[in-house]
């Protein structure tokens, strides 16, 4: 829960240096918008676990090269991005918490990707399936014996 809690505050701490030296720097302007006024529990329910669906089919402004690269690789990520711009003003609370599913959301998504989740038996012409290593049995046929009871 310790940790948890640094990794909140370390992303919260990144946002703010962040966004300040944006809108000193670089002048960009957040949102001044409450989001809970434009949206509700079932919005923020379904772009956590539906981010393109939602991103798709919701008033969220969309368009742009790098909206559809977002939109495309790395959704969570944008709706961070969007999160951000738009909300962080009034919500970041809720900004960080975005940035924190998108984080482990797509590292867990492309550690899924990068392991072999599935085995697959080969056939060979001449030998059949390949059969499992485990402990010889001591009869030649393959046949199992099994009892059933009725309970």
């Amino acid at each position: 829960m310790t940790k948890l809690f640094l990794k909140g505050l370390i992303v919260f701490c990144i946002l703010v240096v962040t966004t300040f030296l944006m809108m000193d720097v670089f002048r960009a302007e957040f949102g001044e918008i409450d989001f809970f006024t434009r949206h509700g529990l079932f919005f923020l329910l379904f772009i956590t676990l539906f981010p393109r669906l939602t991103l798709l089919f919701s008033s969220v402004p969309f368009g742009g090269f790098l909206w559809w690269m977002g939109f495309i690789f790395c959704p969570r990520i944008l709706v961070a991005c969007l999160a951000t711009i738009t909300y962080f003003r009034t919500n970041p609370l809720l900004v960080v918490v975005s940035w924190l599913v998108a984080i482990s959301g797509e590292t867990a998504e492309k550690y899924g990707i990068g392991r072999n989740r599935f085995h697959f038996k080969i056939w060979h012409p001449n030998v059949g399936h390949p059969r499992p290593q485990g402990p010889k049995k001591s009869n030649s046929d393959d046949a199992i014996e099994a009892e059933y009871k009725k309970l």
